[in-house]
């Protein structure tokens, strides 16, 4: 008996789900979150169209269960984006930082994610993509245009990547697992 006890506790052991971790994938159109998501699901990149609705996705890092939401950032589509805020424990926004025209309205689009109520204090990753890319715009020139250094009230950083070749993804994932619990009350 004394055993048969022991095994059912470590099997309740083995099976305690990872902590949940609900997390927001925005930017707008072109800036390489489907990509960035399925880079991180291990999954085929060569052939991805512009997202209508959205992605869930669940990745196993860390001892965390992520649930990412990839939701499109067409214009159109962007007023929806708060339908997805409830319960948000990260929000991971993506730039592409090739595309400087946008860098007004990308910057525009992230002050007004900063200025929800359902999503304050929910530590923020800025991922600056495309920097396998020669035209790209390094992190810190991004950072000093996003003002980022005026957001005070959450924990906040800005991660050089490429969806396309995986590079930097990881570091910023390590980042989300470790600010997972960091969300100013």
């Amino acid at each position: 008996f004394r055993l048969k006890g022991l095994l059912s506790i470590l099997r309740k052991l083995k099976s305690a789900p990872d902590q949940e971790v609900r997390i927001l994938l925005l930017g707008l159109d072109n800036a390489g979150k489907t990509t960035l998501l399925k880079q991180l699901a291990s999954e085929d990149i060569s052939h991805i169209t512009p997202t209508q609705g959205f992605n869930i996705k669940s990745v196993q890092s860390q001892g965390f269960k992520l649930n990412v939401w990839d939701i499109g950032g067409q214009r159109k589509i962007r007023p929806y984006w708060r339908n997805y805020f409830e319960n948000t424990d990260i929000l991971i926004y993506v730039i592409d930082s090739a595309d400087r025209k946008r860098f007004e309205e990308t910057g525009q689009e992230l002050a007004e994610l900063l200025e929800e109520e359902k999503l304050s204090c929910v530590p923020v990753l800025i991922f600056a993509n495309k920097q396998d890319l020669l035209t790209a715009a390094p992190a810190s020139e991004i950072a000093e245009g996003l003002n980022l250094h005026t957001i005070r009230d959450r924990v906040w950083q800005i991660q050089s990547c490429s969806a396309l070749t995986g590079e930097g993804i990881q570091d910023g994932m390590n980042w989300v697992c470790k600010n997972v619990n960091a969300k100013k009350k």
